[in-house]
């Protein structure tokens, strides 16, 4: 009970101490400088997320980081297991990128901030019209040149299963002629959902596959990306889940 209690307020006392952090971020897009409010706002980030890997005792292990093209942006298609799967992300995966997040993120002062700096949007499930804007706020910040992080299940599976996939994630790679890297994810749901919202330690395993290229894909083949992708991740998750 003690982890979980630290965990939860070092989750908010380190988000507000980096309030001052934010100031400087916004100096350097006041005055063009994208570069630098991108490296530093990733950099940010990605040090608060490693930093509450590590308050919750987890040992993640991350394999194929040399699957991930170097020289072009990516779509990353992920399973979605756990509310430790974004921390993982921002930390462990060695790229620049933003998310497909849920709406409810929006609602946390200041972290809202900062993955808007690092270009997540937010989605509203529940609401078809705000879902398909959101899409298409990822679409353009991909052609610009950025990669993205969806959850094409759409919630947490909080378990080794997989939920279908939904078959609009896939537009944010079919739509810019951007490739998928597929990511499994094993075991970030034994953090914290398996526990009824206590921080317990664990072994999560990250496999990140190599890239599925969209840009020469038939009509039929662009038809079967959920399945053909899903089965990708699907071959380092459990074989009965």
């Amino acid at each position: 009970m003690f982890r979980t209690i630290k965990w939860y307020f070092k989750f908010m006392f380190m988000l507000y101490i980096t309030y001052p952090r934010l100031k400087k971020a916004e100096n350097f897009l006041k005055n063009d400088e994208l570069d630098k409010f991108y490296e530093y706002s990733f950099y940010q980030t990605s040090k608060w997320a490693m930093n509450r890997i590590k308050d919750s005792g987890a040992t993640i292990n991350v394999y194929g980081k040399d699957n991930i093209p170097k020289d072009k942006n990516v779509v990353f298609i992920s399973n979605h297991q756990g509310d430790f799967d974004i921390a993982i992300f921002m930390a462990l995966i060695p790229k620049e990128k933003g998310f497909v997040a849920k709406i409810e993120l929006n609602k946390i002062p200041i972290l809202r901030t900062w993955m808007k700096y690092i270009g997540c949007v937010f989605m509203d499930r529940k609401d078809l019209k705000q879902s398909l804007k959101t899409i298409n706020e990822a679409i353009n910040f991909i052609k610009k040149g950025h990669s993205m992080v969806i959850f094409p299940e759409g919630t947490r599976s909080k378990c080794d299963t997989m939920g279908d996939f939904k078959a609009g994630s896939f537009k944010l790679a079919t739509k810019t002629n951007t490739p998928i890297v597929p990511v499994t994810i094993d075991g970030s749901y034994k953090l914290k959902e398996k526990n009824k919202g206590r921080i317990k330690p664990d072994t999560v395993n990250v496999y990140i596959h190599k890239p599925v290229y969209t840009e020469n894909m038939t009509n039929e083949e662009k038809e079967h990306l959920p399945i053909t992708i899903k089965n990708i991740i699907q071959e380092n998750l459990p074989k009965n889940a």
